[in-house]
């Protein structure tokens, strides 16, 4: 979760040959539902031209000698995580990830949190990865935000080949000598895993306004290479991190033309979610062959129907990233049109696996107690339903009614009428599960408090509103508010 600091210093296979396909009307209408990229890039600038290997080998070597071996600079005398926090009643277990083909993964501790836990991830991708990314819309983005929007753009999202993240220090709002810590960073990887500095991703979370000291990443990276395995997934999602109570992953396989691919993903996120692209950090990897653009028509789309349908407390993040990499190295046929026909599996099985990992941010909300769907149907547009959903699933009276327990259906009248929507309030009817609380503009005649009662003592809630004007429909899904979200919020820095 990504906070503000009390001042202080800044701290230093061949495809297959296939005839031609038609697109047929629901190809066609996918590729029009699927909007350009979102990518916002800077001013294009000229790559640099590789480095001579003679060169890098020469660099390289420099660097090795220059940094200490990695266990020399792990802070000494490390102390026990301070008020480690209990895993949430709603976590769900860790999946079985196996290995994707051109993903290679390290963890390490660099040091950005006092007490002993690894901080650090690096992750390694085969030539002729592709690449797509989608980025918080907050006004105060951060220097690894800025850094991959920029050379997604330069790239086109072709040849990624590293990707480094680090817990306890989002590096937001640190101006220029931010932007510089995380080029260093990006120029390091790039010597040593043979590659342009445009082609290493960079992530960030913690606490905004810290200045990332850059040295604590590329000191450990003599030894991170060495590290690098094929199977890390777990260690992976621990590592990243913040106020979360457990790892989250989701794993998946799909067909394409015939041919297996995988599809796995790990992200972090508690609290400061409401994700609007969406703190939260998200990588996925596949081992099928996607074009960039493609594959960020991929990620554009199906971010809106999971990342960005999930809240816990209505706060955006100036880090939010969701990173997506396509190795090629299944031996499935490439495919450059989002809407092909051959992807319909895939598509399915990617928005399974983004929707399972935003859904297990809501699942650790810090605090919560409960995991709460709210759906909306007869809104005027489907716009207009998410925006009811998302006042009902943010509004801390709703929210704070859930953790007490209490069907107190009023509070979701109140919150339907705040979203400033149309809506026809002698239609309007609120179901608590298959119980309905109100209907016709009025409290029901078959409302029952006792069973109302006892719904409510149940983990998992479901809310369904009818607003009487349309067909639009959206879901969103949430969590209670409790104490226990103040007493975390409040100590965060202390």
């Amino acid at each position: 979760m990504t906070r503000t600091p009390t001042p202080k210093p800044a701290a230093k296979a061949p495809a297959k040959p296939k005839a031609a396909h038609a697109k047929s009307p629901a190809e066609l209408a996918f590729e029009v539902a699927a909007k350009p990229v979102e990518v916002v890039g800077q001013t294009l600038q000229q790559a640099l031209d590789p480095l001579a290997s003679a060169l890098k080998r020469a660099a390289l070597k420099r660097a090795d000698k220059a940094s200490r071996p990695f266990g020399e600079d792990a802070p000494a005398a490390a102390a026990p995580a301070k008020g480690a926090l209990p895993v949430s009643p709603l976590a769900v277990p860790f999946p079985k990830m196996p290995p994707i083909a051109g993903v290679q993964l390290a963890t390490a501790r660099a040091g950005f949190y006092k007490h002993e836990r690894e901080d650090l991830l690096v992750m390694r991708f085969a030539r002729g990865t592709s690449a797509a990314g989608v980025f918080t819309r907050h006004g105060i983005g951060s220097a690894p935000v800025d850094w991959c929007k920029k050379h997604l753009e330069l790239s086109k999202g072709a040849d990624a080949r590293a990707l480094v993240v680090n817990a306890g220090c989002a590096n937001s709002f640190t101006g220029r000598p931010g932007a510089d810590a995380v080029r260093r960073v990006a120029s390091a990887v790039a010597k040593r895993f043979d590659c342009r500095q445009r082609d290493v991703m960079v992530a960030s979370t913690g606490v905004i306004g810290v200045l990332l000291d850059d040295a604590k990443i590329t000191q450990r990276l003599p030894d991170i290479e060495h590290r690098l395995v094929d199977d890390g997934w777990s260690g992976a999602a621990r590592a990243i991190m913040t106020t979360d109570t457990f790892p989250k992953g989701a794993y998946a396989e799909a067909m394409i033309d015939g041919e297996k691919v995988k599809i796995a993903g790990i992200c972090k996120g508690s609290g400061m979610i409401a994700p609007d692209m969406a703190t939260m950090l998200a990588f996925v990897a596949t081992d099928a062959a996607i074009a960039p653009a493609a594959l960020q028509t991929l990620a554009s789309l199906y971010t809106r129907t999971t990342f960005n349908c999930v809240t816990v407390d209505g706060d955006r993040s100036t880090n939010d990233t969701l990173l997506l990499f396509a190795t090629g190295q299944s031996g499935a046929p490439k495919i450059t049109r989002a809407g092909d026909h051959r992807l319909a599996d895939f598509r399915l099985k990617l928005e399974a696996v983004l929707l399972d990992l935003a859904l297990q941010l809501v699942r650790d909300g810090e605090g919560a107690t409960k995991f709460v769907k709210i759906n909306v149907t007869g809104a005027q547009t489907q716009a207009s339903a998410r925006k009811i959903a998302r006042t009902v699933a943010e509004s801390p009276l709703v929210k704070t009614a859930f953790a007490g327990e209490d069907a107190n259906w009023g509070r979701i009248a109140m919150a339907i009428g705040r979203a400033d929507e149309p809506i026809d309030r002698d239609r309007v009817k609120i179901q608590f599960g298959p119980l309905v609380a109100a209907q016709d503009g009025l409290i029901s005649p078959t409302y029952d408090e006792a069973k109302m009662s006892a719904y409510m003592k149940s983990q998992e809630l479901e809310v369904s509103v009818d607003v009487g004007v349309g067909r639009g429909a959206a879901t969103v899904w949430t969590c209670d508010l409790t104490k226990q979200y103040v007493a975390i919020n409040g100590d965060y820095r202390s």
